[in-house]
């Protein structure tokens, strides 16, 4: 009799729990709200840009893993920019930018990976 109606209570409870929204399918946030920049038509017209461009790419790199895709990616976005050369050069300045942070808090956890973190990053302004 108790197996039946924790068995009952279960089922009853389970369509509320599948029910849940998934916060990886949500629609993201755009990180900048363009109405509040200076120019909003040229703002929203850029993003357009740059999204069709990340597309493209996805595409072109469509079937790679890993650090194959990240490769793949970076090299399909620095091409569809005004300056290949200079894309490049800003994304190798920015992965030594990331390794150096990294080396810099190597060990910590927590808070004080946060902070530290935080220090490097700002050390270089």
């Amino acid at each position: 009799m108790f197996r039946t109606i924790v068995t009952a209570a279960l089922l009853a409870a389970s369509p509320a729990l599948f029910a849940q929204a998934d916060p990886a399918k949500a629609p993201r946030k755009a990180r900048f709200d363009c109405s509040q920049a200076k120019d909003p038509k040229l703002c929203e017209e850029n993003r357009a840009k740059l999204k069709a461009a990340h597309e493209k790419a996805s595409k072109a790199c469509e079937g790679k893993a890993g650090g194959e895709r990240h490769d793949c990616m970076r090299r399909e976005m620095c091409a569809q920019s005004k300056d290949p050369a200079r894309c490049e050069a800003a994304v190798k300045e920015r992965a030594a930018r990331r390794e150096k942070v990294q080396e810099a808090c190597k060990g910590k956890t927590g808070d004080e990976r946060k902070a530290c973190i935080r220090e490097q990053r700002g050390a270089k302004k």
